[in-house]
């Protein structure tokens, strides 16, 4: 077989059936044989929009995302995905053409050196210089994407590989001496956490992405349970435990609950479960959880005592490390009276904001509105800033894989993408993209990708005028110095109607339960337009630098 057709056979052994991606000069032969399928290819109208799709499908289905671009510009473009992918541990294989081997190296037309720029943002990456190795590269690619930690894994092919010739013969299994991830946690150290727990009088857990990745979410409601510990999830742990639980405390740190702040702060054992101790969760480090023995349940190493030092640390996965400790723990000591201190703070600082007066749309309202309607089994994707703040905290995540940010990277422009990947992957399911005014327009140019597949994702702009997070820095700490933040915005209905999807504008609050009904009855794709109050603020907020108990304000 030609390099192109070998790559397409070990794309479907490993079971691909959706790829995203843009052509060019350097990837022909490789579409010449998607003309044939057995892909469903979504053509996205950029490359960044591809590398989301490809992470908003991982994270939504638990399977590899796929995508495929052209050398040099094509490449490059993937790259804002590909960091994204790789700071929220999601996994994705990036297919990129590459110029002729005999010119690599000479500054070729639409040459970039991909496998230097994504060293450092990608979780391992390949430059195939003989086709005879592409078969055992695409199956090494996708073990090392999906294993441990997950990340995205990058497979450069020169066009002229794509072209020649040989045997294929996919391998049954993968042997990497050097990559042996672990799975089951040490038994001494699950022995100590029991131990841990058994002393403790004011447990709190700690969990994050990972347990989603894991597949931990029950394991994790049985642990909580068993030793009655109030649970706080990350930004990206969000659904990992049930929001509605008595025991949920919300999300911690920057603009997290304040009760989940003062549990982390005021607790003696604090349980870590897939969670890297990222700056917005901890705050200021030496006053982060300052009474308490820290666990650390991780399944990468090198994330373990990297920002926090911890007291017992145990390698391994998730879901394995916990299904031994519920066997381990009959029950935790007596927390009552530390439960009954969280429910206090929970009734005295609840997640809440004022209500308007002049019958303008408040963005919590919006978002609260769509939990209703969708009873809270929609997937939630977002974009970054206040938009993605307040879908945090007024949406509740009761299941793993429905909430896609993100996290890591920070990445304006996702959400829109992302969503259409989760859509995609997911095509019974309710997918809104809860977006800003500006990270919608990062990339807006999806609608046509939206109108061309019909893909029904529901597009949410909590529209304020404003880049808003920056600005609500400017007005905290910069004396209201809106320097680059006041946005002069298109029509966006109209900009929906010119690629061919519904458009619906909301200028009142009395209108938002009608709107939203009307976007999630049409067939189809549909952007509202929520003419929002224009400085509203996410809160609470703890300051950069602080710690997490000095929150300003609970209310808006």
């Amino acid at each position: 077989m030609k390099g192109s057709q070998i790559l397409v056979e070990s794309l479907k052994k490993e079971g691909v059936e959706i790829i995203f991606g843009y052509p060019g000069g350097s990837v022909i032969p490789i579409f010449d044989r998607f003309y044939d399928g057995p892909f469903k290819f979504i053509l996205v109208r950029h490359e960044q929009a591809a590398a989301h799709a490809a992470d908003g499908f991982a994270r939504s289905t638990g399977k590899v995302g796929v995508c495929v671009a052209t050398s040099g510009p094509g490449a490059t473009n993937l790259t804002t995905g590909i960091a994204t992918a790789y700071m929220d541990s999601v996994p994705i294989v990036a297919i990129t053409g590459q110029v002729k081997t005999s010119l690599i190296g000479n500054d070729a037309f639409q040459e970039a050196d991909v496998t230097g720029v994504t060293r450092s943002i990608s979780k391992h990456n390949y430059l195939v210089k003989d086709v005879k190795e592409l078969a055992y590269t695409v199956k090494e690619a996708f073990y090392v994407a999906s294993s441990g930690r997950p990340g995205p894994v990058v497979i450069d092919l020169p066009v002229d590989i794509q072209l020649h010739d040989a045997e294929f013969s996919y391998p049954d299994k993968i042997h990497m001496r050097s990559y042996k991830p672990t799975y089951y946690g040490h038994p001494g150290q699950i022995k100590k956490v029991a131990k841990a727990i058994k002393e403790s009088k004011r447990p709190t857990i700690l969990a994050g992405g990972g347990v989603i990745i894991s597949g931990a979410h029950q394991e994790l409601k049985e642990f909580a349970e068993k030793i009655s510990a109030p649970v706080t999830t990350t930004l990206m742990g969000l659904g990992g435990f049930p929001a509605e639980h008595d025991l949920y405390l919300g999300m911690p740190g920057m603009h997290g609950t304040v009760y989940a702040n003062m549990a982390i702060t005021e607790s003696d054992l604090l349980i870590s479960v897939g969670c890297r101790f990222d700056d917005r969760v901890t705050g200021k480090l030496d006053a982060f959880a300052p009474e308490a023995k820290i666990i650390h349940i991780d399944i990468d190493p090198t994330s373990i005592s990297k920002n926090i030092k911890v007291d017992i640390p145990i390698v391994g996965d998730a879901k394995n490390i916990l299904g031994a400790l519920n066997e381990v723990i009959k029950k935790g000591s007596d927390s009552s009276s530390w439960l009954k201190r969280i429910e206090e703070y929970k009734k005295k600082y609840p997640l809440r904001y004022k209500k308007s007066d002049a019958g303008k749309i408040k963005p919590q309202y919006v978002v609260e509105e769509f939990y209703n309607q969708t009873k809270g089994k929609a997937i939630i994707a977002t974009e970054v800033g206040q938009n993605q703040m307040w879908a945090a905290q007024f949406y509740k995540y009761n299941y793993p894989r429905d909430f896609l940010s993100s996290g890591g990277l920070g990445t304006m422009g996702y959400g829109f993408p992302a969503a259409i990947g989760a859509q995609v992957g997911n095509p019974g399911k309710i997918v809104v993209d809860i977006a800003g005014d500006g990270s919608i327009q990062m990339n807006i140019q999806e609608l046509a990708t939206v109108a061309t597949y019909n893909i029904p994702v529901k597009v949410a702009i909590l529209n304020n005028h404003y880049l808003g997070m920056v600005r609500q820095w400017q007005e905290l700490f910069y004396n209201r110095r809106y320097s680059a933040t006041p946005l002069k915005n298109p029509d966006f209905v109209k900009v929906a109607e010119g690629y061919g999807v519904k458009g619906i504008k909301v200028f009142k609050e009395t209108e938002v339960v009608n709107a939203i009904k009307q976007a999630l009855e049409h067939d189809g794709p549909v952007v509202m337009d929520f003419l929002v109050e224009e400085e509203e603020n996410v809160f609470p907020m703890v300051p950069a630098g602080e710690a997490i108990n000095r929150m300003i304000g609970g209310m808006a």
